[in-house]
């Protein structure tokens, strides 16, 4: 049965295109033009997935309501943000009310499926026990491969897919340096520099803001990044 996906986007040719774009791709797409439209559908029907644009019609931040009202009735549902506001604060704020993940408009149809599936495969794996040879501790970290959950003394690090895949490709090789076109290919995106730098400083604001003496990524400069052995 495919997996339902929604699009909350209220540019109409923008919304036809990826909805026939990710119809091509097996999945079932709905799309709405509005914050209303979307709650009215999805308190018949939530669907699997839900894409988000920040501006709604005459609403500048509709989709962050949006965002804000689904993970409080759907604290598990994968969100995931895709607009052309994509500076630090408009992430952060995102990412702050429970989104998964935040790409720009930009981004390609393969980084986007990529992101989808990714996160449906998340919510698979947190239906499945833990397997022992999935986890990786240390000190007071641990992550969850299969689940792509990250914990910082026994408390959740909301981290998006993008910034999972950070953050495993720095543990697993702990005193290591990566540079940064390693951490792209691991997580699967295509960013300039100074994108994949903005992505570190919220993963550091993250930990920080469950552990304020938290300090075990290393900036090298001119190589990249390293997690603290």
């Amino acid at each position: 049965m495919p997996r339902h996906i929604a699009i909350v986007e209220d540019e109409p040719l923008i919304r036809a295109n990826y909805v026939e774009a990710l119809t091509r791709l097996g999945f079932e797409v709905r799309g709405y033009a509005s914050r209303a439209d979307a709650q009215t559908a999805f308190a018949q029907r939530m669907p699997d997935l839900v894409i988000i644009d920040v501006g709604l019609g005459d609403e500048p931040e509709g989709g962050f309501e949006l965002c804000r009202t689904l993970r409080t009735q759907a604290p598990t549902l994968p969100i995931l943000f895709l607009t052309a506001r994509d500076s630090d604060f408009d992430v952060i704020s995102g990412l702050r009310l429970g989104a998964d993940d935040y790409l720009a408009k930009d981004v390609s149809l393969h980084q986007l499926a990529a992101r989808i599936n990714a996160l449906l495969r998340r919510m698979e794996a947190l239906r499945q026990p833990v397997a022992a040879d999935s986890i990786f501790a240390q000190g007071l970290l641990k992550l969850e491969t299969e689940r792509m959950r990250v914990t910082w003394n026994s408390i959740d690090v909301p981290l998006t897919v993008t910034e999972f895949w950070m953050v495993h490709t720095l543990v697993r090789f702990p005193g290591h340096v990566k540079s940064r076109d390693q951490l792209m290919r691991d997580a699967q995106v295509v960013v300039d520099d100074a994108t994949i730098t903005s992505h570190i400083k919220r993963i550091r604001k993250k930990f920080i803001a469950i552990d304020p003496a938290f300090d075990a990524i290393d900036t090298v400069h001119g190589a990249g990044y390293r997690w603290k052995a």
